[in-house]
C-alpha cells in the first residue's frame, strides 16, 4: 500500500493533491463567429485541349470547403466557429444587386471571379470595409494600376509566372527564345509578361510569331493531320532558338506545340513547362498529404484554382486565429503585418507584398506528369524576400493604394 498522501501511477509516486481543472475552450477566449462568403459566377469556361483532362465543373469551391473544415478543426479548441456561404450566380443574374445585399452580412470574401466582376464588387460602397481575397485572376494590371485596397490576389500573377520561368531559362543558359503568341487579348497580355521577363534576366526574343489559323475539329478522322501539319509552320525558318516560348492562355493551340515545332526544341509558357501556384506532381513539404486529403474527399486532383481557394480559407483561419480579431479592419492590419504567415506546403511561410496585396509564394514548374523545378532559383537575390525576385518589386510597382 502507498503511503498516506501518495498515489501509485504508471512510471512512480506522485502526490496526491488536488490538480485545478482544464482550462475550458470559453476560459481561454470569447467566442469568434468568422462567417465567410464565396462568391463566384458560372462562367463560360472552354473545354480542356487534352481529352485526357476531364470538364471539373466545380473547381475552387471544393478548395474552399476542404479549408473551411481545417479552420473549424482548430477552431473548437479556442471558441471560434466557422461558416462558408456559397454564391455562385448564373451570368444571367443581377450580379451587382446580389452582390450589394451579400456585402451587407459578409464581409470576408473569396472571390472566384473574373476581372470585370471583380472590380466590380471592390468599388461597391458596401465593400469599402471587405477583405477580398482574389483566388481567380493572374491579371498583372489588378496588381499595377488596376489595383484595389481591399483586394488581396492569392495566384501568382503573369509577370511571377514568367519570371519563374525566365529564371529557370537563364539557369540552363537557354536565353534565346521564339515568342509564338495566340491573338486573344489575355494571349497578348501573356506575351507582354514574358518580354518583360526577358528584359529583366536578359534573355533576347529572337522573333515574334503569331497562331492565325482557325482552329478545326481534332475529333475528325485527320484531326492529327491537319495540326501535324499547321504548327511546324508556325516556327519555320525562325532565327537560331533555344526554346518556344508559347503564349495561349485562351488554350487554343498551345497543347498542339510540343513535338510538332520546325526544329527540335524545348515548349515552355501557357504549355509544355508550365509555371503554376499548385501541380498534381508536387508532393514535396508534406504536399502529399494536401494531394491525398483533396482526391479522397472530392474524387479528383486538385487543380490550382482549388489550391487557391484553399489557401484563402486558410488565411483566413490563420489570422483570425493568431490575432483572436474578426473585425475586417483590424484583420487587415494583421494581414500586412510581419506577424502573418500561412503555410502552403512550399517550405516557407506566406505572406502579402503590401505595395500591392499580392501573396508571395515560391512558383512550381512542371510539366504534364512531373514536377521539373520551383523558382525563384539559386543564385537569384532580393535584400527583403527572394520571392520578391518574381513579379513586380517595390520599385516596380504602379500601385498606389490609399
Amino acid at each position: 500500500m502507498p503511503a498516506a498522501g501518495l498515489v501509485l501511477f504508471i512510471g512512480g509516486v506522485v502526490p496526491d493533491v488536488a490538480q485545478p481543472a482544464p482550462a475550458t475552450p470559453a476560459a481561454q477566449a470569447p467566442s469568434l463567429n468568422v462567417d465567410i462568403l464565396y462568391l463566384g459566377r458560372q462562367y463560360n469556361e472552354p473545354p480542356p485541349l487534352s481529352l485526357l483532362d476531364k470538364i471539373v465543373t466545380d473547381e475552387g469551391i471544393q478548395g474552399a470547403r476542404i479549408a473551411l473544415q481545417e479552420d473549424a478543426l482548430t477552431g473548437r479548441f479556442v471558441n471560434q466557429t466557422y461558416h462558408l456561404s456559397e454564391m455562385i450566380l448564373p451570368l444571367e443574374d443581377d450580379f451587382k444587386a446580389k452582390a450589394r445585399a451579400a456585402l451587407a452580412t459578409h464581409k470576408l470574401v473569396i472571390a472566384d471571379l473574373e476581372k470585370d466582376d471583380l472590380l466590380a464588387l471592390a468599388d461597391m460602397p458596401e465593400a469599402k470595409n471587405a477583405i477580398i481575397f482574389d483566388i481567380r485572376t493572374s491579371d498583372d494590371s489588378l496588381r499595377q494600376e488596376d489595383c484595389r485596397a481591399n483586394v488581396f490576389h492569392f495566384l501568382p500573377s503573369r509577370a511571377m509566372r514568367t519570371d519563374a520561368l525566365a529564371q529557370y531559362l537563364v539557369w540552363k543558359r537557354w536565353t534565346n527564345w521564339l515568342l509564338v503568341s495566340g491573338k486573344h487579348p489575355d494571349d497578348l497580355a501573356y506575351a507582354e509578361a514574358v518580354k518583360r521577363s526577358a528584359r529583366k534576366f536578359g534573355a533576347k526574343i529572337v522573333d515574334e510569331r503569331f497562331y492565325t489559323y482557325a482552329a478545326g475539329s481534332r475529333r475528325t478522322d485527320t484531326g492529327h493531320q491537319q495540326v501535324q501539319q499547321q504548327l511546324p509552320l508556325v516556327t519555320q525558318n525562325a532565327p537560331p532558338y533555344d526554346v518556344v516560348f508559347v503564349a495561349d492562355e485562351s488554350e487554343v493551340f498551345g497543347e498542339y506545340m510540343p513535338y510538332r515545332t520546325w526544329d527540335p526544341r524545348p515548349v515552355v509558357g501557357t504549355a509544355g513547362l508550365i509555371a503554376v501556384a499548385w501541380h498534381r506532381s508536387f508532393e514535396e513539404y508534406g504536399g502529399t498529404q494536401l494531394q491525398n486529403r483533396f482526391e479522397r474527399e472530392v474524387g479528383r486532383i486538385m487543380t490550382e484554382r482549388d489550391y487557391s481557394a484553399w489557401l484563402g480559407i486558410r488565411a483566413f483561419g490563420e489570422a483570425v486565429l493568431r490575432s483572436n480579431m474578426v473585425q475586417p479592419a483590424a484583420l487587415r492590419a494583421y494581414l500586412l503585418s510581419d506577424r502573418f504567415g500561412v503555410a502552403g506546403y512550399k517550405d516557407e511561410s506566406l505572406n502579402f507584398r503590401p505595395w500591392d496585396l499580392q501573396l508571395r509564394q515560391p512558383v512550381i514548374l512542371a510539366s504534364a506528369r512531373d514536377l521539373v523545378s520551383v523558382s525563384p532559383q539559386e543564385g537569384f537575390l532580393n535584400p527583403n524576400y527572394l520571392t520578391d525576385t518574381l513579379g513586380f518589386d517595390k520599385p516596380e510597382s504602379k500601385c498606389h493604394l490609399q
